[in-house]
């Protein structure tokens, strides 16, 4: 087990010398080998890309989003021909009917909401599990692409404001707990949609032409 650990050690702090020098074509490798999970933690890599590039945040956001979405493909593969019995394998009875019945009744959201959400979420089960089910891989690229999306631009908003070392506040509140840091989360998604609506508004209104 240590030697595992040493080696994976020397594996990520190879990928970070041959691909973070590459700028976004790094990103997105490392975001496409992080979904299959051969990568790198994606959230320190974004914050500090974000953090050190400001002007292009949304370039890194995109990248990122997409290189996720990309390397998901490999374990889409892996879970449409594993089928049903690839889960029940890997699973308890109740937990796989639980995530059967999630994807049976909101399958986009089933998908998309995990994406958003920071590790020790078991994001890569779902995964298999939106494959297993057949997910049209259309609608799966779109749902895991949309959440990544939504995380890192929570995560850049919160580097921006505070600084890089608000990752390991955030995977620390994860992994102690979890419950709280999915409701901040989701209060948090709800405050950015709200404000760039009401921006939206008074854009709108301004471009009103006056009466009279």
């Amino acid at each position: 087990m240590h030697s595992l650990a040493k080696f994976l050690a020397r594996y990520s702090t190879w990928l970070k010398k041959v691909l973070l020098p590459l700028g976004p074509l790094g990103v997105l490798i490392i975001a496409s080998l992080d979904s299959v999970g051969v990568g790198l933690p994606m959230d320190p890599v974004v914050a500090t890309f974000v953090y050190l590039n400001r002007h292009q945040c949304w370039l890194y956001i995109l990248v990122a989003s997409a290189g996720s979405a990309l390397g998901s493909m490999v374990l889409y593969g892996i879970g449409y021909k594993g089928g049903e019995a690839l889960l029940e394998k890997r699973m308890p009875a109740a937990k796989f009917a639980k995530i059967k019945k999630s994807f049976e009744e909101h399958e986009f959201l089933a998908l998309m909401f995990p994406a958003m959400l920071p590790p020790p979420t078991p994001y890569k089960l779902i995964v298999l599990s939106a494959a297993a089910f057949e997910m049209d891989w259309h609608r799966f690229l779109l749902a895991i692409f949309l959440g990544r999306i939504a995380r890192f631009t929570i995560l850049s908003i919160l580097v921006l404001e505070f600084g890089p070392e608000v990752v390991s506040i955030i995977s620390t509140l994860a992994r102690q707990h979890l419950a709280a840091t999915l409701i901040g989360l989701g209060i948090l998604v709800l405050l950015i949609v709200l404000m760039l609506k009401l921006r939206s508004r008074r854009r709108n209104r301004s471009a009103e032409p006056a009466v009279g």
